[in-house]
């Protein structure tokens, strides 16, 4: 009985200890990411779409993506200059920071509406004619969009099979949310801009860091209409 209380007892401590532990890497790692803000916003939640959202990204995938940044094996003069003067230590308490954080949500993608101005100067008829007008356009704007983020879902959860599309649900998880163990990066939340410059530039073999260019192979089989379905999808994934 007392052996079995002082396990329990040791087990605790170290819990603790290593609760501890990460917590002072994750106050640590906001102290060091002041600098990353600037471009990845306030807690990882940045408020430009080209720049990625770092909050809740898992710890392993930021820690590599840095180090690549750092060894030049991804391409990125911004990023490998603020990453050069950055030890293991620092990398590893900014991912630690990063993953403890919240992502933000985005809402619904904007309706692409092309409508007419309506005037005073326009008289009633002329003006309720434009209203009519306006409202087909928003409905058809909204059947478009609707059918997009159907397109991005079933991309996102079955793949193309006739054009060897993978699924990206057997990577990213079927929430998005990742592989940690394998650095594979969470993808809910993310910007719809950033993901589609992510998949084109894999696409086009700018970026080819990726493991066995396992995304390069994937993304060059991609329509252009998939690619934006599947990003504007994954940014409304909750």
């Amino acid at each position: 009985m007392k052996k079995s209380l002082l396990a329990v007892s040791i087990s605790l401590s170290l819990l603790a200890m290593a609760g501890n532990v990460q917590a002072a890497s994750i106050k640590a790692g906001q102290a060091k990411s002041a600098t990353c803000a600037g471009c990845h916003g306030n807690k990882g939640n940045s408020l430009i779409s080209m720049y990625p959202k770092l909050a809740s990204q898992n710890e392993e995938y930021i820690i590599k993506q840095l180090h690549a940044f750092k060894d030049g094996s991804r391409n990125g003069p911004m990023m490998a200059s603020m990453a050069a003067g950055l030890s293991n230590a620092d990398i590893d308490d900014i991912a630690i920071f990063y993953e403890a954080q919240k992502v933000t949500r985005n809402s619904l993608p904007a309706l692409e509406l092309d409508d007419e101005e309506i005037s005073d100067d326009l008289s009633d008829e002329q003006q309720a004619e434009l209203k009519e007008k306006a409202a087909t356009n928003k409905l058809a704007a909204q059947e478009k969009r609707d059918a997009m983020l159907v397109l991005g879902r079933d991309v996102f959860l079955n793949g193309n099979l006739e054009s060897e599309v993978s699924a990206c649900i057997a990577c990213h998880g079927p929430e998005g949310e990742g592989n940690k163990p394998a650095a594979f990066p969470a993808l809910n939340g993310q910007h719809a801009d950033y993901l589609i410059k992510t998949l084109n530039d894999y696409k086009a073999g700018k970026r080819t860091n990726n493991s066995e260019n396992i995304m390069r192979m994937i993304a060059k089989r991609m329509s252009d209409k998939e690619i934006k379905a599947t990003a504007n999808y994954i940014s409304t994934m909750k």
